[in-house]
């Protein structure tokens, strides 16, 4: 049995810009109430943790204009409209650290904010990690460092890590994957 979908009555591109586009809807949801609903349109993202045979894990620094600080958090960025999720990781992980993977597996899908972001965020590992040159975007500077999962966690636990895509992808490669030697 297929699940009840929202109605839409009438929509509207208000904005449109170069990552995503914010639209207005007028609705009926499944329930029946009629609302009207703004919602950022974003073809969605990638994040990909590097991790070598040992356990180690690649972050990378960035100064994040939204934050207004430089995070560390794990290789990420936008899927290009006409490229696969898996296809968008190799993509982002040569740009931004310049590793290439043998294995790179999907290790989860999940929806970042579903109160108005149409945005998905495919999580991947990448292991078999051979070394390069990085290739970022003309408008990205980034640093690139190996680091073990304890101090991974202990970025995590005092908050020194605080960008919710890696904690999130880290969590559950090392509660899930790491200790059973599979993915889902």
């Amino acid at each position: 049995m297929a699940e009840k979908r929202a109605k839409i009555i009438r929509s509207k591109t208000v904005f449109k810009g170069s990552v995503f586009n914010v639209r207005r809807d007028e609705i009926v949801e499944p329930d029946g109430l009629r609302s009207t609903r703004e919602i950022v349109t974003h073809p969605g993202s990638v994040v990909v943790m590097p991790v070598f045979p040992n356990g180690d894990i690649v972050l990378v620094r960035q100064y994040r204009y939204a934050a207004n600080e430089y995070l560390w958090e794990l290789v990420a960025g936008s899927r290009k409209v006409e490229e696969t999720p898996l296809a968008g990781a190799k993509r982002e992980l040569l740009e931004e650290t310049g590793f290439t993977a043998r294995r790179v597996r999907l290790l989860l899908d999940v929806i970042p904010t579903p109160g108005f972001l149409t945005e998905t965020m495919a999580i991947f590992a990448a292991e078999g990690l051979t070394a390069g040159p990085a290739q970022p975007e003309e408008d990205e500077h980034i640093i690139a460092r190996r680091f073990s999962q304890a101090r991974v966690l202990s970025m995590i636990r005092s908050g020194a890590l605080r960008d919710a895509k890696s904690i999130v992808g880290i969590l559950y490669y090392l509660r899930f994957v790491a200790r059973s030697g599979r993915s889902r």
